[in-house]
């Protein structure tokens, strides 16, 4: 009979997470992760199979905790730009509340571990191009009400958003300060409603 694993799963997924974004997956230790999670080692390698299924498991969590309830957001149905606006500010918030000024997840991957990691690769992909096309229906419905300046291509706006929410997480990784944040913020709504991005 297999044995009971003894251990909160989501828990331990949770703290993984949050020691990955801290460290950055080179920079965190199997140890890390025992004092981090509070599991023994043989424990996370029964469940997890290795630091990368670990590593995968945070992945989905983030993705959980961050990607799906802005997707959801992006659902509301509120006038477009407004929306957007609200989703930037929303992150902005969400970057200067984090104290510890730990780094965006997906960031992270998406610079150390999509070159040489195919499933890694294959989540992030996934991830962003779920975001992209949240953000491009909205700018699509904007565009079209005459909210958003419709000289480029509703997908490729979209994509200028996700690069700016991780570019807004690399800077509140170095300073968290909202007025410098929410300045960049402000900058990439006003291009939205420029003729031209030039």
């Amino acid at each position: 009979m297999a044995r009971i694993r003894e251990f909160d799963t989501e828990s331990a997924v949770e703290a993984a997470m949050n020691t990955f974004r801290l460290n950055g997956y080179d920079g965190t230790s199997i140890q890390d992760l025992v004092e981090a999670t509070g599991v023994g080692r043989g424990s996370l390698y029964a469940a997890f199979g290795s630091k990368e299924g670990l590593y995968l498991a945070a992945m989905d969590r983030y993705r959980e905790r961050y990607a799906l309830p802005l997707v959801e957001l992006l659902r509301d149905g509120a006038p477009g730009r407004e929306l957007l606006r609200e989703v930037l500010v929303a992150a902005v918030d969400e970057i200067v509340l984090d104290g510890s000024r730990r780094a965006c997840l997906m960031v992270g991957a998406a610079v150390g571990r999509t070159g040489h990691d195919p499933q890694v690769s294959a989540h992030v992909q996934s991830t962003s191009d779920m975001l992209e096309d949240a953000l491009g229906h909205v700018v699509k419905e904007a565009q079209a009400d005459g909210q958003l300046s419709a000289k480029y291509d509703a997908r490729v706006l979209a994509r200028y958003l996700v690069m700016t929410m991780h570019g807004l997480r690399v800077m509140g990784a170095i300073s968290p300060d909202r007025e410098s944040l929410m300045a960049v913020a402000e900058v990439a709504l006003d291009t939205l409603d420029r003729p031209s991005l030039s």
